[in-house]
């Protein structure tokens, strides 16, 4: 499983009526130029509603970073020592799960 690997992220095409929509994009006659995404004055009509389970990931705020971990465990990696405890991913992972769900149906 790759995590962020910008392969696997869905291309963003520009909006239809904007000055770079995909017409433009198809007389440079690239398959490039047609999926580089184009920052454009957003239509004043538009409107985006998140689902509740978006608002609640935006309403956490980022996570703690502890580069010394980070440091350690790579530091782990790279020699070959780290050990992987899959009942403690599994432990945290069902955590997880059940704190999201329950901020949703609150």
């Amino acid at each position: 499983m790759k995590i962020g690997h910008p392969a696997d992220k869905p291309v963003t095409l520009p909006v239809a009526g904007s000055p770079a929509s995909a017409a433009d994009a198809a007389k440079v006659g690239t398959a490039a130029a047609a999926s580089t995404p184009v920052a454009s004055v957003a239509d004043a009509s538009a409107k985006v509603e998140l689902s509740s389970t978006a608002s609640t990931l935006l309403s956490s705020g980022p996570g703690e970073f502890d580069a010394d971990k980070v440091g350690r465990v790579g530091g782990a990696i790279s020699n070959g020592t780290y050990k992987v405890n899959p009942e403690v991913i599994a432990d945290k992972l069902i955590a997880n799960a059940q704190e999201l769900l329950s901020k949703v149906k609150t």
